[in-house]
Formats: structure tokens, C-alpha cells, sequence
């Protein structure tokens, strides 16, 4: 099949990468180069790299409302066109350009957490399960009609990036056999059900600011989400305090939780953990980032900071 591909980031290479394997591609749609790092430099998506890579036609439009954008993308006469993390609205024009359509990866089971974000949102709700949606693409939010779905189990060891990293996979195989049930025409589309529907909103740099007063497994759940990125943070001293790994304790014994009754106070240390009194429960942490260092271990820290009886927030 002669499939054009539209993607940005990291999740997006399993697909491209399974379509190469599979059927023609045509050309690819990546977003202009952004600026990045500390010098902000302009730098290529991760999906212009494989593009260049795999010397495949490649295009970086700012826009697909520009008719010389469609024009290209035309030119490259696809079946369909498959759009993985695109991050730019796909107008009406482009979605009737394929005749087999715009078909999406969405790293959800909708019409749950429809949007910008779900893999983050899925794990701060505390679903016990998520996955991903083939879809058709139209005029909406990610509410086209679905071609296939599977599922995963959220383990309390995934992270946000882990999880992602799984449902790429996840995605880019199940991509391949909806290209395959389209083609053969045993695979139909069905409209998602009215019911269920939620949205998982941008995650912005406040969210990332844990709140000390909240139940330890909501705080885990923070940390799991937010971990590569933007990273739950706190306040040590007057100074960020970056904290990428930490579990919410059972059963903790409660003269010590009896220590103190403040939350965010550092109420012991215990291996290689700061024990960290919450709204409910204690919190774990186990891993963390001062300003302009490298994330180090929390026993690494205590050998230089005297960690108990510190408040954190």
C-alpha cells in the first residue's frame, strides 16, 4: 500500500518504522524544526531524523491548511495517510485527500482520554488499564470512528515514558493489521460509544508541582507520570527539588508517621529512601535532581545534606 506518514516525536518511529518494513511510504509530514536545549538551537524532530535516515521524501510544512502543503502531499498520490503525533490540525481538505482516509494511533482505549496527554492522565486517574485506538480521523478531537483497539495493564512500575515506549510498540503492530483489514475489506470502522468520554487536557509545568497534602499513592502516581518528563518537583530549602522515583509505603508503622503531623516533613530515612509524611500515608522517595546536578540517589544526598525533620514544599 502507498502510505504517506505524519508524525513528530519519539512515539511516532515504531510506526514509521514498521510501515517502511511493510508497505511503500510514500513521504512524511514532520513539524518544523524547534528551537531546544539550553542554547535553543533549532533542532529536527525525531521523525525528520528517521525520515533523512531512510532517505524517504520528507516535507515540514507549518501548516496543512496551506495549499501548496497539500499540494506536496498530493503529489505523493497515497492510499493513506497515517498520522501518529502530529501535533498540527489536519483539516477537512487533507482528511478526504486519501482514498482509504487519515488513520490515527491514539495512546488511549476511547473514548477515554481523548486529547493531548493520555498516557500521563491515564496514570495520575489510576486506571488500572489503558491502550491503544486505531482510528479514522474527521472533523473532531480524536472522536473518529474506531477500526481496532488493544489493551494493556498499567503496572505500578510504569512510568510515563515506559508506558509510552510500550504502547508505541503496541500501536505500530496494530497499525499493520488494521492497513491490513482496510485492504482486504474485512475491517470496518465503528463509531465510538457516547458514552465514557473523557479528556486529557496539555500537562503543564504546574501540574508537575507535587502537594504535599494529597494522598501518597496520588503523589506515586505524580512522580510515575511525570517521569521523563516535565518531572515532579518540590521545594528544598527555597530550591527545586526534582523527584523522579518514589513509592507510596504500605502498612508503615504509625509511631513513626506520629513524628510529626506536617506534611511534606522528611520524617526518616530508611533504605536508601527519605520518608516523607503526605495528606494520607508516607511517600518513599528514591531518586532526585538539584538545580543544575545530575539525578543522584537519595542516599547519595543524605551523605551530604542532613535530610530528617526537613520540610519539603
Amino acid at each position: 500500500m502507498r502510505v504517506a506518514f505524519a508524525g513528530t516525536p519519539e512515539f511516532a518511529l515504531p510506526a514509521l518504522s514498521a510501515l517502511r518494513t511493510h508497505h511503500q511510504v510514500v513521504g512524511v509530514l514532520t513539524q518544523p524544526d524547534r528551537p531546544s536545549g539550553r542554547g535553543r538551537r533549532l533542532a529536527p524532530s525525531p521523525v525528520k531524523n528517521a525520515a533523512i535516515a531512510g532517505q524517504l521524501p520528507l516535507a515540514q510544512p507549518a501548516s496543512l491548511k496551506n495549499e501548496a502543503a497539500r499540494e506536496q502531499l498530493a503529489n505523493w498520490r497515497p492510499e493513506a495517510l497515517v498520522v501518529v503525533a502530529y501535533g498540527l490540525i489536519v483539516p477537512a481538505e487533507v482528511l478526504s485527500l486519501p482514498p482509504l482516509g487519515c488513520i490515527n494511533i491514539h495512546a488511549s482505549l476511547l473514548p477515554r482520554w481523548r486529547g493531548a496527554a493520555p498516557v500521563e492522565r491515564a496514570i495520575l486517574a489510576g486506571d488500572a488499564s489503558t491502550g491503544v485506538s486505531i482510528m479514522k480521523l474527521d472533523a473532531g478531537l480524536d472522536t473518529g470512528p474506531i477500526l481496532l483497539q488493544r489493551q494493556v495493564e498499567i503496572l505500578r512500575t510504569h512510568t510515563g515514558g515506559s508506558l509510552r515506549a510500550e504502547l508505541a510498540a503496541l500501536g505500530a503492530e496494530a497499525l499493520l493489521e488494521a492497513l491490513s483489514g482496510m485492504a482486504s475489506g474485512e475491517l470496518a470502522a465503528r463509531p465510538q460509544p457516547a458514552e465514557g468520554a473523557t479528556y486529557a487536557s496539555r500537562i503543564e509545568k504546574a501540574d508537575a508541582r507535587i502537594d504535599w497534602t494529597q494522598d501518597a499513592f496520588a503523589i506515586e502516581r505524580q512522580v510515575r507520570a511525570f517521569n521523563p518528563d516535565p518531572v515532579a518537583e518540590t521545594r528544598l530549602d527555597g530550591e527545586q527539588l526534582r523527584i523522579f522515583s518514589a513509592v507510596a509505603v504500605d502498612g508503615f508503622e504509625p509511631e513513626i508517621a506520629r513524628n510529626s503531623a506536617d506534611h511534606g516533613v522528611i520524617i526518616a530515612l530508611r533504605d536508601g529512601s527519605m520518608l516523607v509524611r503526605c495528606g494520607r500515608g508516607v511517600l518513599a522517595v528514591t531518586q532526585v535532581q538539584r538545580p543544575g546536578r545530575r539525578p543522584i540517589s537519595v542516599g547519595d544526598l543524605s551523605h551530604s545534606l542532613a535530610l530528617k525533620g526537613r520540610r519539603l514544599g
